[in-house]
């Protein structure tokens, strides 16, 4: 089976750091894959956070620039999200996803066929 697992999600203070974690297992020509980390809170839409682009192009949504580090292993098949500064709107459930090809941008959510089954990531002020 193809499959995406995240952890290393947690509750942080406001200010503090987290790195997720998404290792993929059973894929083929893993290194072409695209990924991404998408997040959700209670009664909002879900939101692209970060992508990496299997050249290893990233994209970053408005909100986390400059505080947020998407990154990967391919020797361990793993992606990772660096977050730091983290603030209380930051809270939601992540998720990571990949896709061999993307159409239009990496950061939309219709563009990848696998993901993981989230990790929580609370923020308090």
């Amino acid at each position: 089976a193809q499959v995406l697992v995240e952890s290393g999600g947690g509750s942080v203070q406001t200010g503090g750091s987290l790195r997720l974690s998404c290792a993929a297992s059973g894929y083929t020509y893993s290194s072409y894959l695209y990924m991404g980390w998408f997040r959700q809170a209670p009664g909002k839409e879900r939101e692209g956070v970060a992508c990496i682009a299997r050249d290893g192009t990233t994209s970053y949504a408005d909100s986390v620039k400059g505080r947020f580090t998407i990154s990967k292993d391919n020797a361990k098949n793993t992606l990772y999200l660096q977050m730091n500064s983290l603030k209380p709107e930051d809270t939601a459930m992540y998720y990571c996803a990949a896709e061999y090809t993307i159409w239009v941008g990496c950061l939309r959510d219709t563009e990848y066929k696998y993901w993981g089954q989230g990790t929580q990531v609370t923020v308090s002020s």
